[in-house]
């Protein structure tokens, strides 16, 4: 991957984790109907606005997601991760974004307080800088205002 923080210019990250790649067909009831890349888009063009440069990515591989994590701690002023249904499970996803120096905001599309109980425990919201559920693709622009103020 490339990185062109050596113009000084600043990246944010933008991480999405297992079955998101799916958004705008999977269960759009509980989702939407809007599509990962347009929630992509929506916040990429939302950070250019502001002087940010976005770099998005989605795995549904848990190695992949503490891989990219790991490697945005010195290429990145901020990061936003929907974690997806590794938020209930990994502690190791924790345990990587608890090590990353910047400001970090959990974002979730539908609202895991009124979902089942295993989905009510999220291991990654003990170590982000703030959490936004439950209010659908404008969760992600939400965290993106967010991280503006704290960079």
């Amino acid at each position: 991957m490339i990185w062109l923080n050596d113009l000084n210019e600043k990246y944010i990250a933008l991480i999405n984790g297992p079955n998101l790649n799916l958004l705008g067909e999977r269960d759009p009831g509980q989702y939407g109907t809007t599509s990962l890349k347009e929630i992509e888009d929506q916040v990429t063009q939302l950070a250019e606005k502001n002087g940010l440069l976005t770099r998005c990515y989605q795995s549904n591989q848990e190695g992949q997601l503490i891989d990219y994590i790991q490697d945005c701690r010195r290429k990145t002023v901020g990061l936003i991760i929907n974690p997806g249904a590794y938020s209930h499970t990994s502690i190791a996803l924790r345990d990587a974004l608890s090590d990353y120096p910047h400001p970090s905001i959990e974002v979730h599309l539908s609202n895991i307080y009124k979902r089942e109980p295993f989905r009510q425990q999220s291991y990654i919201s003990a170590v982000v800088d703030g959490i936004i559920c439950g209010l659908g693709e404008t969760g992600y622009t939400l965290a993106l205002h967010a991280l503006l103020s704290c960079i």
